[in-house]
């Protein structure tokens, strides 16, 4: 009987390199290897699948080892001018004929999507062609009459219609950030101005949300161009007015695409000589060039690369027979599926819009969250508020902190304050959470009150879990009176939402209640009900790589175990995400629990590792995993019953995990929701039945949820959501996770075996 030869796939990345991308590669091939496929690496992308002979290259388990936190790709990339034409993709096809691969993802931008989406319309009339030239035979044709194709969306510009976030543009954005807090830093020490160019042809995306993010004082992307021909004394305005409020620093961010209502190129020089004739001061201009592509990719990145990996090979393998091309994106943390000719076209609808300067159109095509940014930014970039209308009835608006300090609460307060300022509204600030609210400690805040504030960690408010009982009540109504407080804000964890429940519930008895009041989620454990993410959480998951990638640096000399402790109390979010990007073995969640079983088996795992040349293990343990196995304990478990064969070491990352600026991403989110939550206790206020709302992000869009559903949405006894989304991917962990040895004979087969770069096969 016949064998049934295994399904063989082809893996390229190409265009211009993104970080993440060896993260995916990473999944679709030991993913694929799971799925009992042989796999194959193209290098040089659609160069080198023309060019052939050695750059197609089978991989094993091994290949993809150590390579999660590499930026770049490991593969090579190219920009082929030979695939453009249909010689050079008659010869690629013949090259994957050759090694009889009739399966492809690409990895890439919107030229490699083009190029993927030809090649699945061309390949029957290729392969035919090939069989005429007497290239390959007719049982070759016959065995291989369509292929199947996926594409990733790989480009730093998030330029790519399907998908909210494409691989490599969270981690470009941290360089954006990074870039400009030190700019601002020393801009602010001369009092000087600087130009940050920032990638971005023909989409502002990284210019925008770099913007955004950052603080700074004005922005220019291509696809909405400043508004009139006197813009540029419009910008000087603005920087002149910032400075005479107090600002020591003025920054103006980019993009390179960027051009006015005439389709004329706004270039950072050129910028740059306007605010030097019109301000009368020094201007600097940085561009930052390729190094928005470079450097270890964020745990967003890693983590979204692995996902749309896996997803990748699950579909290929659910294709049937001229199964369309489809791309995998991912929306509202949830994979999608789209069409890979529609998202090609709806991608270029954009640049064409551009080109033909429809740039209303344009911004119609980048989505409604996309505009709103936009809006948001227009008023935080402001140098003052908007003055009160006349006769404006001024809302008395507070905002206050509750929980343990999340990194980006401060970011949400300065759009908070800001955005109910430019309103009209009257902002209060409450120091040392629901303890100040108590004590009376409140203050009217201003428009420069948070200057300087989106980039700053901590709680400048103050914060803390206390918690009001109902002797607290009367002081905190007296307070909300004698300051007149109309609606309230609060932002933090389970301590502050667990205070507004009670807040909300004592409304019979205490009429100062009945305010609009809202609760922002800011935890790095994201353990709220009703949002899929809080801020703070993306910025300790990347504190906690940035550690554990620097633990397996130290270790990979020696035959050592790791085993990694972090937060997250009752909620294993911290634990299993960063265990995924990081590549650890293991990950020890609350949800699941430790059994001594579980530690047997680990042990047998490690045991055989080891003694088959590994060097490195590393395993992840959220704090409250279980009450008895402590990291302490499995730590000295592991030594014991390892009997010498290695080392173990234990390591409890702590509260750096809390502290450190906020990411981009929480950023970005504090400002999306703190919008949101002004919108909303202006809208609220003064009705006759006042709304109690926990916010979040779900699916992808901002939700409101009504407080009196807390506990339908909640465990209150484990304090945590009864739903988590991210526990689907502890079966990609798993599979991705598998020692190699699990494989066999199968990773023997083609060429000699690559050890992995860090030894862990991780």
């Amino acid at each position: 009987m016949a064998v049934e030869q295994a399904k063989r796939l082809g893996v390229l990345t190409s265009g211009g390199d993104a970080p993440g991308m060896n993260a995916a590669v990473r999944a679709i091939v030991r993913t694929a290897l799971d799925r009992n496929m042989e796999v194959y690496a193209i290098y040089e992308g659609y160069q080198g699948m023309v060019e052939g002979e050695n750059r197609v290259r089978k991989l094993n388990w091994d290949s993809v080892g150590g390579i999660l936190q590499r930026g770049g790709t490991i593969i090579g990339t190219a920009r082929s001018e030979a695939f453009r034409s249909r010689p050079g993709r008659l010869q690629a096809v013949s090259t994957l004929l050759e090694h009889g691969i009739d399966n492809l993802i690409v990895i890439g931008g919107d030229g490699s999507l083009y190029g993927a989406s030809l090649l699945y319309q061309e390949w029957p009339a290729l392969v035919a062609e090939l069989v005429t030239q007497d290239r390959i035979s007719a049982e070759v044709a016959a065995r291989h009459p369509h292929i199947t194709v996926v594409g990733l969306p790989g480009s730093i510009d998030n330029d790519i219609f399907g998908t909210d976030m494409t691989i490599g543009a969270d981690t470009a954005l941290h360089r954006i950030t990074q870039a400009v807090d030190a700019l601002s830093s020393t801009a602010a020490s001369h009092q000087r101005t600087f130009v940050v160019e920032v990638m971005g042809r023909h989409c502002g995306y990284l210019a925008l949300m770099g913007a955004l993010a950052s603080g700074a004082d004005w922005a220019l992307i291509p696809s909405s161009p400043p508004a009139g021909d006197n813009w540029e004394e419009r910008m000087c305005e603005v920087l002149k007015t910032g400075r005479a409020a107090g600002r020591r620093d003025s920054i103006v961010v980019v993009a390179e695409g960027a051009c006015d209502r005439h389709g004329h190129r706004l270039t950072s020089e050129y910028i740059k000589k306007v605010l030097e004739e019109r301000l009368d001061e020094d201007v600097r201009v940085i561009i930052l060039g390729h190094i928005q592509r470079g450097g270890s990719p964020s745990a967003f990145d890693r983590n979204l690369s692995t996902i749309l990996g896996y997803a990748a090979v699950e579909e290929i393998l659910a294709a049937v027979p001229g199964s369309a091309p489809c791309l995998i994106g991912m929306r509202g943390n949830r994979i999608a599926r789209t069409p890979l000719q529609h998202s090609v076209e709806q991608t270029r609808a954009v640049t064409a819009a551009i080109e033909e300067q429809d740039f209303d159109k344009a911004m119609t095509l980048r989505g409604h969250n996309y505009q709103a940014a936009f809006s948001t930014l227009r008023t935080l970039v402001r140098a003052l508020p908007h003055a009160p209308t006349p006769g404006q009835k001024r809302l008395r608006l507070a905002v206050i902190h509750a929980g343990a300090p999340a990194p980006g609460m401060n970011t949400a307060v300065r759009a908070a304050v800001r955005l109910g300022v430019d309103q009209g509204q009257r902002m209060f600030g409450v120091r040392n959470g629901f303890q100040g609210l108590i004590a009376g400690d409140i203050h009217e805040m201003n428009w420069m009150s948070v200057n300087g504030w989106a980039p700053i960690g901590g709680a400048e408010l103050g914060t803390n879990r206390k918690t009001p009982s109902g002797k607290d009540f009367y002081a905190i109504a007296r307070t909300f009176e004698e300051h007149e407080i109309q609606g309230l804000l609060m932002i933090g964890g389970w301590s502050g939402y667990e205070a507004i429940y009670q807040l909300f519930r004592a409304r019979d008895n205490f009429p100062a209640f009945n305010i609009p009041l809202v609760c922002l989620p800011a935890t790095i454990d994201n353990d709220l009900p009703g949002s899929d993410l809080s801020i703070g959480a993306d910025t300790a998951l990347n504190s906690i790589i940035e550690a554990v990638d620097k633990i397996k640096q130290s270790a990979v000399a020696s035959r050592r175990c790791f085993v990694v402790e972090v937060m997250g109390r009752n909620c294993g979010y911290l634990a299993q995400m960063s265990g995924l990007a990081t590549g650890a073995e293991r990950v020890y969640l609350p949800e699941e629990g430790v059994t001594l079983n579980n530690l047997q088996a680990d042990l047998a795992m490690l045991i055989d590792g080891f003694r088959h040349g590994k060097r490195l293990s590393v395993m992840i343990r959220n704090e409250n995993a279980h009450p008895l196995y402590t990291t302490s304990f499995m730590s000295t478990l592991f030594a014991e019953e390892g009997k010498g064969l290695f080392d173990v070491r234990q390591a409890i990352l702590g509260h750096l995990q809390q502290g450190g600026n906020p990411t981009p991403f929480d950023r970005i989110l504090a400002t999306r929701l703190a919008a949101t939550a002004i919108e909303f206790l202006v809208a609220e206020a003064g009705k006759a039945s006042q709304a109690a709302v926990f916010m979040g992000l779900q699916t992808g869009q901002v939700q409101l949820n009504n407080l009196e559903d807390l506990p339908r949405m909640a465990d209150l006894t484990s304090q945590r959501p009864k739903e988590q989304w991210w526990l689907d991917t502890r079966p990609i962990a798993r599979v991705l996770s598998q020692p190699a040895p699990h494989f066999g004979a199968q990773e023997n087969a083609g060429e000699p075996d690559q050890p992995s770069h860090d030894g862990s096969g991780a």
